[in-house]
């Protein structure tokens, strides 16, 4: 290790540790310990521009473990990514600053993705790698590798005891996702104390069961043999390697060093002197780099632009002699706001159902008719493509044999399969889907989460949406998830009724640029409702009216729409005024304006029926302390679905009732 090297990783360290202690708040024990193999990888072996952080062919970085984030942040400073200064890093964990205690996509120049849950980011990196596995199938010529990068993702025991790491690994291997490289921060230590409490396992031996090279640095203060390991790592590109690299949590601090204290708190100040002294800091004040080390990572930052420099050259080059292959690019990476354009004057995608059909089934139909007009539309389910009926017809199968396909088999993995999803989306160029069973979506949350965090339009088919699932029982009958999902910040959540309802979800869900979109559609069949229309993509519209002010106001969503107007028929011949409000969305009805939703839902007609064969919690911001809500209280049965709606009120005659017994009052 040269002696500029040497101060490079202690900047490092050095820069973690006072932007912690500062904030008395962090994580400085992953920092310390990776260092020296994140410098390493990030100065000789990773291609990327400071000056142009989006280039495309970037390698991408994924720091899984986010709770490491001034690793990140300190390289992000010191090879000069959008301007993250100094006062940015005095500012770690601060109200307002591009340093939030854990990275976020989008807030920090340079983030690859949301990472923090530990695993995730693993998950995320498997569908970079992916997305770029399919990509270079698509696009790379002979003498042209337009699309040639590695994805990189650094985490350590708490990332490898997660479930998600191993589904997703698992993945990558049967794909043989080879340039996907994982440094593994092994350092036998977790916030309990030694992992040996919980977490004995041989990872070696079950990255290399999952098809993954595997690879082992003993001394993580080694820059060699870290740098020889990458390298052997990238020459390996018919499987995706695992290097497993011994370090030390809390590196260079006397009292923390190889103990779980290191791990998330600060050093404390006397500490921080100790680990300057222990380093050999030139300096004692905190926050101190010495210009050579600024000068060094700025020769490097040169270096790496002339890298992006030689692939345009290539790029035009390519361009001219593949025109074609150009236009496809800027539809790839530029072209879904067109595709919208398209939906939105195409008369046949709007065009009301003729028969009473699955709202899965209509799903289907208009996948096949975007995967047309989009050719970057890619995705698939988790075991469940003849039941969610997500197949694009004649795409092909993703896989090891077939980088072209453009269906995606997750296998049974809907936590992993989401987090790919979201990795797939946050490499740019592909318009990506996942789907299950909406009840199963309990296993998709976490990630759903990460995608509405981070502001990627990930869209989710969830299937067979309410007790209409029938004899598989209660255990695939969801009831408690439409309101789980309705409570999450910035996730458009979609239950149409008929044909016109679902082309408005997918056209909602393809328009949509930060914002995810889950469509539960139906598993049995459902009727054309009548007066349904592209009112649907403002979350709630007036079905059905009544001539002057109305009495009461019939509410629902999905297979229940068509009980609400069937009710609402029977109590207009009984001389009550009606007014049937569709909803398939509160979010996108909350969207509008104020002036809007009282159009709908006028505030001076306060005896209101909701109607949902879900669970009720939410729909009281709409009923109101006046109204009634006809939903789900327990977990279903398993019967025929007929039968379930019969048996739980989903009836025309009793939502009546209900509103009878309103009106009387």
């Amino acid at each position: 290790m040269t002696t500029i090297d040497t101060l490079s990783v202690n900047a490092i360290r050095v820069l973690s540790a006072d932007a912690i202690q500062k904030a008395n708040s962090g994580h400085p024990g992953l920092p310390l310990g990776c260092a020296p193999m994140a410098y390493e990888l990030w100065m000789n072996h990773m291609n990327h521009n400071p000056a142009d952080p989006a280039w495309e062919n970037r390698d991408r970085f994924v720091l899984s473990g986010g709770h490491g984030s001034m690793l990140l942040y300190s390289l992000l400073h010191l090879f000069g990514y959008g301007n993250l200064s100094m006062e940015d890093l005095k500012q770690f964990r601060q109200m307002g600053s591009i340093t939030p205690g854990h990275p976020e996509y989008g807030h920090t120049t340079g983030v690859e993705a949301t990472t923090g849950p530990l695993g995730a980011g693993m998950g995320m990196a498997v569908g970079m790698a992916a997305a770029e596995a399919h990509l270079a199938a698509v696009f790379n010529k002979e003498n042209f590798p337009v699309v040639d990068h590695y994805t990189f993702a650094l985490g350590g025991d708490g990332c490898m005891m997660e479930g998600i790491s191993s589904e997703a690994f698992s993945l990558a291997g049967t794909l043989g996702l080879g340039k996907l490289i994982i440094l593994y921060d092994s350092n036998r230590i977790s916030i309990e104390g030694d992992t040996d409490l919980a977490f004995r396992e041989d990872v070696a031996k079950r990255m290399e069961a999952f098809g993954f090279q595997t690879l082992l640095v003993e001394d993580g203060t080694d820059l060699e043999a870290i740098g020889r390991a990458i390298e052997e790592a990238k020459a390996d590109t018919s499987r995706p390697s695992f290097i497993t690299i011994r370090t030390e949590i809390g590196y260079g601090c006397p009292a923390k060093q190889g103990k779980a204290s290191a791990h998330g708190e600060p050093l404390g100040e006397d500490n921080v002197a100790a680990l300057r002294e222990t380093l050999g800091w030139p300096g004692r004040e905190p926050f101190y780099v010495p210009e050579e080390v600024y000068s060094h990572f700025a020769d490097a930052a040169g270096r790496l632009a002339e890298t992006e420099a030689a692939w345009k050259v290539m790029f035009a080059a390519y361009c001219e002699e593949y025109p074609e292959m150009e236009a496809l690019w800027n539809q790839y990476f530029n072209g879904t706001a067109e595709v919208v354009k398209k939906l939105e004057a195409d008369g046949d995608f709007w065009k009301a159902g003729e028969k009473a059909e699955a709202t899965r089934s209509l799903s289907g139909k208009i996948i096949n008719r975007v995967k047309d007009l989009m050719p970057n539309l890619i995705g698939g389910s988790a075991d469940l493509g003849p039941s969610n009926k997500t197949a694009m017809n004649g795409e092909g199968d993703f896989s090891l044999e077939n980088r072209t396909g453009r269906n995606l088999h997750f296998g049974v993995r809907e936590l992993a399969m989401t987090a790919v999803g979201n990795g797939i989306m946050l490499h740019g160029g592909l318009r990506a889907f996942v789907a299950t069973f909406f009840v199963f979506s309990d296993y998709v949350k976490p990630m759903a989460r990460l995608s509405a965090l981070m502001n990627v339009p990930l869209t989710f088919v969830f299937t067979h949406d309410s007790i209409g699932v029938g004899e598989d029982g209660p255990t695939h009958e969801p009831v408690e998830q439409l309101a789980m999902f309705r409570s999450m910040p910035n996730f458009h959540i979609i239950r149409p009724c008929d044909a016109v309802e679902t082309a408005a979800a997918w056209y909602s869900a393809l328009a949509s640029e930060k914002t995810p979109t889950a469509l539960v559609l139906s598993r049995q069949n459902l009727s054309p409702v009548a007066g349904t229309s592209r009112e649907a993509l403002k979350g709630g519209y007036v079905l059905e009216d009544c001539e002057g002010a109305a009495d009461l106001i019939l509410i629902a969503s999905g297979s229940e729409v068509e009980l609400a107007v069937k009710a609402g028929r029977q109590l207009t011949l009984e001389g009550r005024k009606v007014r049937i409000v569709s909803m398939p969305s509160m979010e996108l009805f909350e969207e509008q304006t104020e002036e809007y939703r009282e159009s709908v839902l006028p505030k001076a007609v306060r005896r209101r029926v909701a109607v949902e064969a879900l669970s009720g919690f939410g729909w009281e911001r709409y009923t109101g302390l006046d109204g009634a809500v006809v939903s789900m209280t327990s977990f279903g049965a398993s019967a025929p679905a007929a039968e379930l709606f019969e048996h739980f009120g989903f009836t025309a005659e009793h939502v009546a009732d209900v509103a009878r017994k309103l009106l009387e009052r």
